[in-house]
């Protein structure tokens, strides 16, 4: 809260505070204040929670924040810093809700146009399953929540999924042809280009 008391302003905060805001449907994030700030002659150093919840779902984090320090950025007018524990938090809030699972389609997406005849060229057992060609859905379910791990100018993505795949009969029924499990590290790079944070996704397995 702010008040004047003539020409003073005084700035009062409380570290007793839930302040949570929405990021979309799906999460919000609770950056209430973990300690009074520091106040030096050349900055302001606020400490913020930074925990992320399911929407409306305040579950208890499996995660426990490591206290961090913050590299000297003396000509910067603004600098912020995100912790691992931030990146853990919305992995796990975002599992909870379910944003890892996924249903691929030629219906929801337009450029998907895969059959059984595809996959029939790889896999022997579907063509013996499927003759006439029917259209393809996919799957996709995150079965543990993704790890995320801070790096030296990056951060990589950990995930552990099945794929399950199906075919489309005629009748607008589905039938399932095989589910397979999937394994996935990326890393993934954050650039600011032309005033813009640009990120880069690299599949190192």
């Amino acid at each position: 809260s702010f008040s004047f008391f003539g020409n003073i302003l005084y700035l009062a905060l409380s570290t007793t505070l839930t302040v949570v805001m929405p990021i979309d449907d799906l999460a919000e994030v609770d950056y209430s204040l973990s300690s009074l700030p520091a106040v030096f002659q050349p900055f302001i150093d606020l400490d913020l929670k930074g925990t992320v919840f399911p929407a409306g779902n305040y579950t208890a984090s499996p995660y426990v924040a490591a206290p961090f320090s913050v590299t000297d950025q003396s000509d910067s007018m603004l600098f912020l810093a995100f912790s691992e524990y931030f990146f853990q938090t919305s992995s796990f809030a975002y599992y909870t809700a379910g944003a890892f699972n996924m249903t691929i389609a030629e219906e929801t997406c337009s450029y998907f146009n895969i059959s059984t005849e595809i996959f029939g060229s790889i896999i022997p057992e579907v063509a013996k399953y499927s003759v006439t060609p029917y259209p393809v859905m996919l799957k996709l379910m995150a079965t543990e929540i993704p790890v995320i791990s801070l790096e030296q100018d990056s951060f990589t993505v950990e995930i552990q999924g099945s794929m399950e795949v199906l075919a489309v009969l005629p009748d607008s029924t589905t039938q399932s042809l095989f589910t397979m499990n999937v394994a996935a590290n990326s890393s993934i790079s954050l650039n600011i280009f032309d005033q813009k944070l640009m990120g880069s996704l690299c599949l190192n397995r």
